[in-house]
């Protein structure tokens, strides 16, 4: 009977303690509301959300926080960016505002766009109410700056102005490059664009440098399609193709950026590169090639000579 009182009262009172034990542990840290940022980061566990609330003095217990959100099943419905959140919440308080969606979304923008591409980005994926206003404040405050405004992955909150988005651009490009070469990053953003992998764009580089110290046109063909996106695309920034294929006609449009027709380097940057690219810029390879193209499945086709180029147009695009 003893035996069977217990088997019956232990888990009773190993209950009772656990209850105990989450109810302590559930109440917040402080008794006033203090609002500070808390990050979190893509692809952070629930065992990782809960060490760094913990250590960063939002809760009393991590194991508390894991436990919760697993067993009311919260646990995917916790998005990464920033949040705003207090001490002063309780545990189901801190969860709740996680659940609701972070104050600071996440924007990646990828190397190689233009500054009109990156404000339409940073308008949508910050849901901006007036997108058409938020990118013509960013095109204002980001003028003469093409080519500086580093790719990466940042985190705004939603609030943010589109001049904050700018300076946080291009402070972290000083960060990452240092001291702006004006030659160098525009000859990176060329390379950004013609090249499809990091171990061509060294070569590529070489290729350009070669060709504006023997003073030929660089006939490159995204520096023109630099200067026709922006002759096309003056008014419909959220849903123009910047980077349309080329036509014949293209080939004589009257623009400092046509390469084919000015020799030497076009006047400013025509897109945003990344670092492998303005590294390729600033350590070049030597080789013997002069030309470069790539095929249909976006492999590079390097040649010596004109009849060598020529022979690869048409094997690889057929013309």
């Amino acid at each position: 009977m003893k035996k069977f009182l217990l088997l019956f009262i232990i888990p009773i009172l190993i209950f009772i303690l656990g209850f105990c034990w989450f109810s302590v542990n559930s109440k917040s840290v402080l008794n006033e509301v203090k609002y500070r940022d808390f990050l979190i980061i893509k692809g952070s566990s629930a065992s990782q959300i809960g060490n760094k609330l913990k250590k960063e003095g939002f809760i009393k217990s991590s194991l508390a926080f894991k436990l919760y959100v697993q067993v009311s099943d919260k646990t995917k419905k916790i998005q990464a960016g920033e949040y705003r959140l207090s001490p002063g919440f309780s545990l189901s308080k801190i969860v709740s505002e996680l659940i609701e969606g972070p104050v600071g979304v996440w924007t990646t923008v990828p190397e190689g766009l233009r500054r009109e591409e990156v404000a339409y980005r940073f308008a949508e994926s910050l849901d901006k109410e007036d997108k058409m206003a938020f990118i013509k404040e960013f095109l204002q405050s980001s003028l003469g700056q093409e080519g500086y405004l580093f790719p990466d992955t940042y985190i705004f909150l939603k609030s943010v102005q589109a001049q904050g988005v700018v300076q946080k651009m291009r402070a972290t490009f000083e960060k990452k490059v240092g001291e702006s070469l004006t030659q160098a990053i525009i000859v990176a953003s060329l390379i950004e664009r013609e090249t499809k992998s990091a171990e061509e764009k060294p070569v590529v580089a070489g290729i350009i440098y070669k060709r504006l110290k023997a003073k030929w046109p660089l006939q490159i063909d995204a520096t023109l399609q630099y200067a026709v996106g922006s002759s096309k695309c003056k008014t419909s920034y959220t849903t123009c193709n910047w980077w349309v294929p080329l036509t014949k006609e293209d080939l004589e449009i009257n623009s400092p950026f046509n390469s084919y027709e000015i020799a030497g380097l076009p006047p400013s940057p025509i897109a945003n590169p990344g670092i492998l690219s303005i590294k390729a810029a600033i350590y070049p390879e030597e080789s013997d090639y002069w030309f470069y193209l790539h095929d249909e499945k976006g492999i590079i086709h390097f040649a010596r000579t004109i009849d060598e180029h020529n022979a690869n147009i048409k094997k690889y695009l057929g013309k």
